[in-house]
């Protein structure tokens, strides 16, 4: 998602940088854990096999995208590693909606965490990326309570070629789905993975 303005970061990098004494660990318990991942998962769980009905009722799409309603269910999609573009071939390339999930050995469905676009599968999330620190902020939360992770990104390449079309379905799916670590539903869930006041 290309939006302006920057989602929070888990330290002041400026404070790092300037040789300044690091902020106190951010702590977060199992149990906030625990009921976060809940929350979100009893709101997810119920969408997870119903997608088409959402993707037959929107209006940005024209009859050349007629093949793709009926095509999107995120389980369906192959997932990868988080770092894919070290793979020896590159799986996805050019338009595609993105997913970033995890999968608790507790919970029965996974959590859509991210859902992004790029006009290029191959190199949007080489570089830097939002999403990415609340990944790394959420993983070490997890780790620091000995829960479990099984992080995904998954690509969804039948979709529209034309930007502002690609850009409504992206907003149409945060908006069914609320996945916790985009820029507009971070109120909805309370993200405990960064140092911003929500």
């Amino acid at each position: 998602m290309k939006t302006s303005g920057s989602q929070g970061q888990l330290f002041d990098t400026n404070v790092l940088q300037n040789g300044k004494t690091p902020p106190r660990e951010f702590k977060i318990s199992r149990k906030v854990l625990l009921n976060w991942q809940f929350r979100l998962h009893e709101f997810q769980a119920n969408l997870f096999g119903n997608e088409p009905d959402l993707i037959k009722q929107s209006t940005f799409f024209n009859t050349n995208y007629s093949a793709v309603q009926n095509q999107f269910d995120p389980l369906k999609l192959k997932p990868l590693p988080l770092s894919f573009w070290r793979l020896p071939s590159m799986p996805h390339k050019g338009p595609a909606i993105y997913l970033v999930m995890d999968k608790p050995k507790i919970l029965i469905n996974p959590l859509l965490l991210y859902i992004g676009e790029t006009v290029a599968a191959e190199r949007r999330w080489k570089g830097n990326h939002d999403c990415k620190a609340y990944l790394s902020s959420y993983s070490d939360a997890l780790a620091n309570v000995g829960l479990n992770k099984q992080l995904s990104i998954r690509f969804w390449t039948d979709v529209p070629c034309e930007t502002k079309a690609r850009r409504e379905l992206e907003q149409a799916l945060i908006q069914r789905w609320l996945p916790p670590f985009n820029k507009e539903t971070r109120t909805r869930w309370n993200t405990p993975f960064t140092n911003e006041i929500i």
